[in-house]
């Protein structure tokens, strides 16, 4: 009996390799003795086209059609698929790094607040989404040629050894042209969403940072000083898009934001000493080994914040909530400014820059809240004309009237020459400011 089973196990097997056949056989029983008697009533031909499964004795033996091109094929699609995934991803990450995206998304914060400031009451949400997306793209262009231009320094800095172009992932020219792409996109959004003007304003930022700022910071440590002022267009560009102008009040945030990056750039510069050192950069901490000079510009600029909630209140920009929460941020940040200067520690110095992190949010959204519309402006001067006119019917009454009339609002639109206001705006390459009467 035994031998005539293994005698047909073996016939079988001779002719299924005979006649190959491309099904794959499942075994899901361990006897030798089913799977001899399935195979030996197996049929001897069957079709390729037509999945068949038998068993003499069960579920033992399965067999299941599976033809060999077909998971080729799918096999080399998953690969195919896998590496174009991997190959984004690789590139987004580049892209991510070199555009330094949250530093870019902080400018496109204080360019949106420009924005809806020079807005007034109505606010073109289109024209806000494309500046905000032009800001973006250039400030994107101007953060990747800068590392493009630094890549020997930061390979030597452990903070930026691991960026896109020191670490290799990608090539230099990649670089160049992902900047360059990202630049000319961003300025040609906003010159046809929004203006010329604007637009000049990017395309002016961008080579500002890249040509000159970048190589300053090999050269002299007025570099933090001409980086402030590349930190504060982005707000009067935002102003411009949605004005068509410059004015006066524009001036406002860009002053805020040149004010107070010194501070937080002095504190920066002293906690990473050497790094910046090891880089090659010539900042201000570097020459100074105690520190005091370094804390002093940094508490200068903190006591210039002081005066800018009354500045915006004054002009119309914003209520006089804000003079007050702006005069209570000033204070915070000059106290941790004072401290470190008469305690140069680099806890005192992280503390700085901790609280210079808070202050700019707080005051651009607290100028958000409490800023002043147009209509409300016009409203109150048309109140007080109107009051100004009323007849009278004494010369006492009249008199009455002309010197109560003042008093009703003190805080017309604001009609001073912009000359009394030179030593506030940090901007003197800029045309000179227009006030409206």
């Amino acid at each position: 009996m035994w031998r005539r089973n293994s005698l047909s196990l073996s016939s079988n097997l001779a002719r299924l390799n005979s006649n190959p056949s491309p099904f794959l056989f499942l075994r899901t029983s361990h006897s030798h003795g089913a799977l001899a008697r399935s195979n030996s009533a197996a049929p001897e031909s069957t079709s390729a086209a037509d999945p068949v499964t038998w068993s003499q004795s069960g579920p033992d033996v399965r067999c299941i059609a599976t033809p060999p091109a077909v998971g080729l094929v799918a096999s080399a699609s998953a690969g195919k698929a896998k590496e174009l995934a991997d190959l984004v991803r690789h590139y987004s990450r580049c892209y991510w790094e070199l555009s330094k995206a949250r530093l870019s998304m902080l400018v496109v914060a204080t360019s949106g607040t420009g924005y809806i400031l020079g807005s007034g009451s109505s606010i073109d949400y289109i024209g806000l989404c494309c500046t905000c997306a032009g800001t973006m793209m250039v400030a994107a262009a101007a953060n990747s040629l800068n590392q493009v231009f630094e890549v020997k320094n930061d390979a030597r800095m452990n903070r930026t050894r691991l960026r896109p172009l020191p670490s290799g992932r990608i090539t230099r020219p990649h670089a160049v042209m992902w900047a360059s792409s990202m630049g000319i996109a961003g300025t040609a959004l906003l010159a046809c969403e929004a203006n010329m003007l604007a637009a000049g304003l990017a395309a002016s930022n961008l080579i500002l940072y890249a040509f000159v700022y970048t190589p300053l910071k090999q050269i002299h440590p007025v570099n933090t000083w001409v980086g402030a002022i590349v930190g504060a267009i982005p707000p009067l560009l935002g102003w411009a898009a949605a004005s068509g102008q410059i004015s006066l009040n524009s001036m406002m945030l860009p002053a805020a934001l040149y004010f107070w990056q010194l501070p937080h750039f002095m504190a920066l510069a002293y906690l990473c000493r050497k790094d910046y050192a090891d880089g090659g950069f010539k900042m201000f901490s570097l020459a100074d080994p105690s520190g005091y000079r370094t804390a002093w510009v940094a508490l200068r600029n903190c006591l210039y914040m002081l005066p800018l909630g009354y500045l915006a209140y004054d002009w119309g920009i914003a209520s006089g909530w804000f003079c007050v929460e702006s005069t209570l941020l000033a204070l915070a940040i000059s106290s941790t400014a004072g401290l470190f200067l008469f305690n140069r520690t680099t806890k005192n110095a992280r503390r700085m820059f901790h609280a210079s992190l808070l202050y700019l949010p707080v005051f651009m959204g607290g100028l958000l809240v409490h800023r002043c519309y147009d209509n409300e402006l016009s409203a109150t001067v048309k109140n007080s004309n109107q009051l100004a006119e009323l007849p009278s019917s004494s010369s006492l009454e009249g008199d009455w009237t002309r010197s109560s009339t003042p008093r009703i609002n003190r805080r017309p639109a604001p009609s001073r020459p912009p000359v009394a206001y030179a030593s506030v705006a940090p901007f003197p390459f800029l045309p000179a400011p227009y006030v409206s009467n």
